[in-house]
């Protein structure tokens, strides 16, 4: 687990450089999930890092909430889709890590490009269906935020996968209870979401997303509920902005660039375990 943790703290780092660097991109939401990234990849999913876009006999991972995707590159670069030191080109002319995650730069773990919020619940069960129909055993992974739940085709989808029993899917919502314009609570109340899935025909459990041990212990628990005729999902507590305490908590760093004053305050809350890039 301290191995784990360690590759965390890594992706975060990552994370504020790779945004700062830009002077663009969303570090809030980002920071907030690199445990759960880091467990997914690093633990709990079986991938193949020399991709095939069609996925057959591995796991895989659908992002909805393409906007964090500084964590979702850095992690596929920390476990060996391509070189890290290609973190410095993100959100750069001509780059293949754009803003939002974009199958047409051919980046080894993209599947699908996220840039619209709401329609990767959609995907997720496309795929787990696409699985189900092959006779391929293995997941689909999916990640959504919690202010994207205001999309209507969520719960299309939703309603859709239990209907059909797609029960190879485990789709996690990432609770911080931010989003771009405040609070969900302010924006648009979402009420009891765990109550809403199980409304919905949904096996509903809850994580705490920013430690570690409970990560581990919850996806595995995921894992034993696969094939029981139900979809599978996560609502996950997290902090925004978590590991850089300046940052945490407040919607105000969706999406903005730390200037290097704030940069230097992050990475010394974030020290560097793997090497940069």
């Amino acid at each position: 687990m301290a191995e784990l943790k360690a590759i965390a703290t890594q992706i975060r780092r990552d994370i504020v450089r790779m945004v700062h660097g830009a002077q663009s991109g969303h570090p809030g939401g980002s920071l907030g999930c690199a445990d759960f990234f880091t467990a997914l990849y690093f633990k709990i999913m079986q991938h193949e890092p020399a991709f095939s876009m069609d996925g057959i006999n591995e796991d895989i991972f659908i992002l909805s909430n393409g906007h964090i995707s500084p964590v979702f590159y850095a992690t596929l670069a920390r476990s060996g889709y391509f070189d890290i030191k290609e973190l410095a080109t993100f959100r750069k002319i001509n780059s293949r890590l754009q803003g939002h995650p974009a199958t047409h730069e051919h980046l080894p773990g993209i599947r699908i490009a996220s840039g619209s919020l709401g329609q990767g619940m959609s995907v997720a069960i496309g795929a787990a269906l696409t699985k189900k129909l092959n006779g391929d055993k293995n997941l689909v992974y999916s990640l959504h935020g919690d202010g994207e739940l205001d999309e209507g085709q969520n719960w299309e989808a939703i309603m859709f996968a239990a209907h059909k029993g797609v029960d190879n899917l485990i789709a996690t919502i990432d609770r911080n209870h931010q989003q771009i314009d405040g609070p969900t609570n302010e924006v648009m109340k979402l009420g009891d979401v765990k109550a809403k899935l199980e409304a919905f025909g949904w096996t509903v459990l809850e994580m705490e997303g920013n430690d570690m041990d409970n990560v581990i212990a919850v996806m595995d628990q995921a894992k034993s509920l696969v094939g029981h005729g139900k979809p599978i999902g996560i609502v996950m507590t997290t902090c925004m902005g978590k590991g850089v305490d300046f940052m945490e908590g407040t919607h105000k760093w969706h999406g903005i660039a730390p200037n290097d004053e704030q940069l230097a305050e992050a990475l010394q809350q974030l020290p560097e375990t793997l090497g940069d890039y």
